[in-house]
């Protein structure tokens, strides 16, 4: 008998395999995101074939989500990968508010089979913004504060 996440699981898997060895339009990451047991949207790496750093398979997955449901927060869905998020897809999910993850390869699986050291930037997040490898410089910040404060006080202003 077939495990209830079976399908899912394989079909993330396939994603990833069309993504990374039969297209070659990225790393061998695929994902599908369901709803009441029905796959709602597949995704998979797209990095270099769209020339996009954003194109991962999660991401592009949430994205197909939102445009068929019509709503950026995809409540009660469950998204497959056939690895486990690097911190960009696992933060969409958050922001997605995607109820559970299931994933099959690991970080060390990408990083060792594939070079992909996401697990860097993992640490990368950990460190404080000044010691981060990238430069982050507070400026206009009074500027932009008067935009959020308008934003505030708009009662129809956007909630997510």
């Amino acid at each position: 008998m077939q495990h209830p996440h079976e399908k899912f699981m394989k079909r993330a898997i396939e994603l990833s395999r069309f993504a990374g060895i039969e297209k070659k339009t990225g790393g061998v990451f695929g994902a599908v995101i369901v709803k009441d047991g029905e796959i709602i949207a597949e995704g998979y790496n797209r990095v270099m074939g769209d020339f996009d750093a954003t194109c991962h398979a999660e991401v592009d997955a949430i994205r197909k989500a939102g445009k068929k449901t019509g709503n950026p927060l995809l409540e009660g869905c469950v998204l497959y990968t056939s690895a486990f998020c690097c911190p960009m897809c696992l933060c969409a999910a958050y922001w997605a508010h995607i109820k559970e993850i299931y994933y099959a390869a690991t970080v060390d699986d990408a990083k060792k089979y594939g070079d992909f050291a996401d697990v860097n930037y993992y640490e990368e997040m950990r460190k404080e913004i000044a010691d981060r490898d990238i430069k982050c410089t507070e400026f206009m910040r009074a500027e932009a504060v008067e935009v959020w404060k308008e934003f505030h006080k708009m009662p129809d202003r956007a909630k997510y």
